[in-house]
């Protein structure tokens, strides 16, 4: 043999061993591999975040290579045997050993230690908090194929570049793809995914008999621009938000916010780019002004996203707790739902497992502590909606503006449809005969009085203030510094809820001020003040019909108005100063802070934002390595099951590893490059890509080295979500309605299920089409959530949850054997299946064909005939049951109560309920 074959054996040779472990390994160790797991489970209990034993942490780099208590320093660099962490790993002495508590390190876990010191203790970020960069496609090609030269069973099988990092890991874990599911399934698999709903027969019927290439794609196409797509993506969207219809907590009122709702369906359905959705909804409000002194409407209703927090009205609560509590919630939601990372841990102390120190919470918490809700039951801010003469009235001001002061417009303007600034009278500090009213709301009795904070007032030539009481002739006096102070202004108090709109003497600077009453005819009644606050007067004060103006204007401001809560930045006497909580307590201050991000994630360029509308610019900047990451993952969980990094809510060390981190990241920068941050774009990528249009059937043998599908080697196989599940019931009924928007709806369900003590409020049955509207618009309350949503694992919505944790249980199948929806669902199900046919079954074949789109086995059949038949018999038998079984129809036979019968057994079959 001649050297050539000899050359060419070793070089097969390699490259095989290259194509089996996909690339040479090193075998120099690497920290966030092989180190950092070790640390986390055996070290940061005692040395991390939470406590720092002996003066000793290993959680931020320096730290390691100081010395503790003992003088000694635990990693020296180079030198493992001078290291006080490796002499304490292999002492003997039961004093000194370590780890004091729990298993001994592995003589494994002890060499990685060793080597990693010896080669220099090179430290290294979590791969989550590294800048996101595109990945090298892989190109498929192996040594079994001769790098494509050959025909190969799965060398054509890639569509796109997913296919190909997916491709990789499967031959790496010994896999193999799965064939293409059939059309039938690949259609009711993309519908349900991308709408929410099944598609209809004629949409089956279209795709099945489109036999070109691009039959699919169009089918994708066609279901990105329905009109369900926004609602099936917003209901994902909602439970990060943590919307609801209440307020939560004891009382857990009424809130009217479903505008916030409609916002998000329309951003979906008009693919808005996710930056600008990220940054509508944490800074709305400070974006540029349009009109009326504001930014665009849909903006300001883009920042309910932070007015879903929950407030408490209970008697003895403090509004600055819970103000503060609502904060907490808003930093928490934020950076899980567009960073990934457990934030709440440092509240109380720094993070026990990833290097972000406990002060930079609060310095967070500073971009949102000046926002002016402060958890009064009145929801303010709220941006208003006037109706009717109101509205008129509100043309009559702008135009009276307009033509006498253009320039103060857009100050009176925002004040009619915000309302802000304005003083909160639970920050009064009460004198004699005074109390806190339903515990928001400053009120006095005849001889009360009340020290109010200082105001700036300079400028300012009118006190507009909010009275509400049923004493006769009550007057309220308002002085400067003390009680006897200068005069500021005296009011004589409608018997009733009234806004006054008084002028007052030019003030300079900012000034103390109290208020005091006297109440001689009814001196045990109430009064209470709801809000002050100081302006510019109107102009035209000396103009025919400027009274007008002003009773105009503060009637506007009595009335209620139909709202949304929104966010709205406190500034100048509004502003709060930031302090660190000393151990996570509120009411124990420690240093004051400034806005500012964790130094773990500022941007090469080491700007920090300095208010919330460039926290959200950060947040969705190219540097940033989290957003994209995180919310591309969020995505994929909804298609496949399981995200590629399974914990959505945490990318952070103590995180599950992603199966398939270099399809990650690829996505990641390509949603944010290619994409321009548009999720339609993402979405066609995914579900056109041939991992995600595989078969979902197995064999053993894939069972048997991946049960779990973490590789991918077949098609999803998940549970519907509640919404889904019911809206599938009531589509393939032919009862669901296709009106969106507007305020929530109260479908059927069961009796008793809905009490409140407080308000007296009921679930009143909707009418009409609004009874079989999508599930997006059920009224959702947290004290007693919808019961078949939260049977099928939906949240109550009190905080943020990133993913539905999916359950199989008995209680599932009695809500779709016996909940309200489900039975006329069945009743109408059964009324289609007899159209088809006469005969039983050929109609129970058209139930499950228009229920899962596929064909009934002769084995499925023959059950259910039999409940069809001894159903049958039961209701000859008992004609009397009929009624009380087809409640609501008018046609009753024991035909038709039989069907229905079966018709809800195929409601409740698992291959109805499971998207395949």
């Amino acid at each position: 043999m001649n050297k050539w074959f000899y050359i060419g054996s070793g070089i097969i040779l390699l490259l095989t061993v290259a194509w089996l472990s996909d690339g040479f390994t090193t075998q120099r160790i690497d920290y966030n591999t092989d180190v950092k797991p070790i640390l986390n489970k055996h070290c940061m209990g005692c040395h991390g975040g939470v406590k720092k034993a002996g003066n000793v942490s290993f959680l931020f780099e320096h730290e390691m290579t100081e010395p503790g208590k003992s003088g000694k320093i635990p990693v020296v660099r180079g030198d493992a045997g001078a290291s006080e962490m490796i002499r304490r790993i292999l002492s003997d002495d039961p004093d000194e050993k370590m780890p004091k508590e729990g298993p001994p390190l592995s003589d494994y876990e002890i060499s990685v230690l060793k080597q990693w010191i010896n080669e220099g203790a090179e430290w290294d970020i979590h791969w989550a908090y590294q800048r996101v960069e595109r990945p090298a496609i892989p190109d498929g090609k192996s040594f079994r194929n001769l790098f494509g030269l050959l025909p190969d069973d799965f060398s054509r099988w890639a569509v796109n570049p997913i296919d190909n990092f997916v491709l990789k890991t499967m031959k790496q874990n010994g896999l193999y793809p799965s064939p293409e599911a059939d059309k039938a399934m690949l259609l009711r698999r993309v519908s349900l995914d991308l709408t929410g709903l099944p598609p209809t027969e004629k949409e089956l019927q279209d795709f099945i008999q489109d036999q070109s290439p691009e039959a699919y794609e169009k089918v994708v196409d066609r279901l990105l621009t329905s009109p369900a797509y926004g609602e099936r993506w917003a209901a994902m969207w909602l439970d990060l938000a943590r919307y609801a219809d209440t307020k939560g907590y004891e009382s857990d009122g009424g809130r009217n916010i479903w505008r916030y709702r409609d916002y998000v369906i329309k951003a979906f359905n008009a693919d808005k780019p996710f930056d600008q959705f990220t940054i509508e909804q944490i800074g709305g409000d400070l974006m540029p002004v349009k009109k009326d002194g504001l930014p665009d409407e849909e903006q300001l209703v883009a920042t309910a996203f932070h007015r879903n927090t929950m407030v408490n009205h209970e008697g003895g609560t403090s509004d600055e707790e819970f103000r503060v509590a609502a904060q907490i919630d808003r930093i928490n939601t934020t950076w899980e739902v567009w960073q990934g990372t457990t934030f709440a841990c440092i509240q109380c102390h720094s993070h026990p497992y990833d290097p972000i120190p406990h002060e930079d919470y609060f310095r967070y918490m500073a971009y949102f502590n000046n926002t002016r809700d402060e958890d009064t039951p009145s929801e303010t801010p709220v941006l208003r909606y006037y109706k009717g003469d109101d509205s008129l009235k509100v043309e009559r001001i702008r135009a009276w503006m307009d033509t006498h002061n253009p320039d103060q417009k857009d100050e009176v303007m925002r004040f009619v449809r915000i309302m802000e600034p304005r003083v909160n009278t639970h920050d009064f500090i009460q004198g004699d005969n005074s109390t806190l009213l339903n515990v928001s709301y400053y009120a006095g009795k005849d001889k009360g009085f009340a020290e109010i904070p200082a105001l700036t007032l300079t400028g300012m030539e009118q006190m507009v203030v909010n009275f509400s009481t049923r004493a006769k002739n009550a007057v309220a006096t308002f002085t400067l510094d003390s009680l006897k102070g200068p005069f500021l202004v005296k009011a004589l108090i409608p018997g009733r809820d009234s806004v006054l709109v008084l002028p007052i003497p030019r003030t300079e600077g900012k000034r103390k001020m109290f208020v005091s009453f006297t109440s001689p005819h009814t001196p045990d009644d109430w009064i209470r003040i709801n809000w002050l606050t100081f302006q510019k007067e109107l102009p035209g004060k000396n103009e025919p019909g400027y009274q007008d103006i002003i009773n105009q204007y503060a009637s506007l401001l009595t009335h209620s108005a139909d709202g949304v809560p929104v966010l709205w930045e406190g500034r100048d006497d509004f502003a709060r100063k930031t302090n660190v909580f000393i151990r996570g307590n509120w009411m124990v201050k420690g240093e004051e802070v400034e806005p500012g991000v964790p130094a773990l994630l500022i941007s090469k360029d080491g700007k920090e934002p300095k208010d919330r509308l460039e926290l959200a610019k950060w947040m969705i900047h190219r540097d940033n390595p989290l957003t994209a990451r995180v919310i591309v993952n969020r995505f994929w969980e909804q298609l496949f099951g399981r995200g590629i990094v399974e914990t959505l809510e945490d990318f952070g060390s103590q995180g599950i590893e992603p199966t398939h981190p270099e399809l990650l990241n690829w996505l990641a920068v390509t949603f944010m490059e290619d994409d321009q941050w548009h999720v339609k774009s993402l979405l066609k990528r995914i579900v056109m890509s041939a991992v995600y249009r595989q078969n979902s059937g197995t064999d053993p043998e894939k069972t048997e080295k991946d049960p779990y599908n973490l590789w991918l080697a077949r098609g999803p196989r998940v549970r519907l979500s509640a919404e889904q599940i019911r809206d599938q019931a009531l589509a393939g009924s032919g009862l669901l309605s296709g009106k969106m928007f507007g305020p929530s709806v109260m479908p059927p369900q069961p009796d008793k299920i809905w009490q409140s003590p407080y308000s007296g409020e009921k679930w009143v049955f909707s009418e009409g089409e609004n009874r079989y509207r999508r599930g997006i618009y059920t009224y959702w309350k947290r004290t007693a959530p919808y019961p078949s949503m939260t049977t099928f694992d939906a949240p109550s919505r009190e905080f943020c949850q990133s993913r539905r944790i999916l359950t199989n249980t008995p209680l599932q199948a009695l809500v779709t054997l016996n909940d309200p929806v489900y039975l006329e669902a069945a009743q109408n199900l059964a009324v289609r299946m007899k159209q088809k046919s006469g005969d039983p079954g050929q109609q129970l074949k058209e139930g499950y064909r228009l229920m899962t789109h596929q064909p009934l086995e002769d084995k499925k059949l023959k059950i259910l005939l039999n409940i069809y038949q001894e159903a049958l018999e039961s209701f000859k038998k008992s004609p009397d049951q009929i009624d009380s079984m087809l409640v609501y129809r008018e046609e009753k036979s024991p035909e038709l109560a039989a069907l229905m019968v079966s018709a809800n057994v195929i409601l409740n079959l698992d291959n109805v309920v499971t998207k395949e």
